[in-house]
């Protein structure tokens, strides 16, 4: 499967997952976890979309290695910071307990945009 199309499929995932989470919210008058809500519709569904979008329009042959180690490290640290905030602001976890995780995997989230803007630099600078 093609990045483009492996971005787009997780894409619609974290759609639905983010929008089951607001209507937890909405349907029980509790939005504590709004702050996990829209990270996973932002980190999630967003950013996944325009990666894709990258793939798709500008990166028609993106170094191989490069994009499989940036579309897990996205992925991963995604599915961690969306869990870990669910856990803390669902009252399951302290934020003792889950913060210093949250903090890894946010700086994974950081590491895949700085992979993503490499690649498009390096398409960008390729001769034609």
């Amino acid at each position: 499967m093609s990045f483009d199309r492996k971005y787009l499929v997780w894409a619609l995932g974290y759609a639905v997952a983010g929008m089951c989470v607001g209507l937890y919210m909405g349907a029980s008058g509790n939005h504590g976890e709004m702050v996990a809500h829209a990270h996973i519709l932002l980190i999630g569904f967003a950013v996944s979309l325009f990666y894709g979008l990258i793939h798709k329009l500008w990166l028609a042959r993106p170094p191989r290695t490069i994009a499989r180690v940036q579309f897990i490290l996205h992925q991963a640290s995604t599915l961690v910071v969306s869990l870990g905030l669910l856990l803390l602001y669902g009252g399951v976890l302290p934020d003792a307990t889950v913060g210093p995780v949250l903090g890894i995997a946010s700086a994974g989230v950081l590491g895949g945009v700085l992979l993503m803007l490499y690649m498009v630099v390096k398409a960008d600078a390729a001769p034609a």
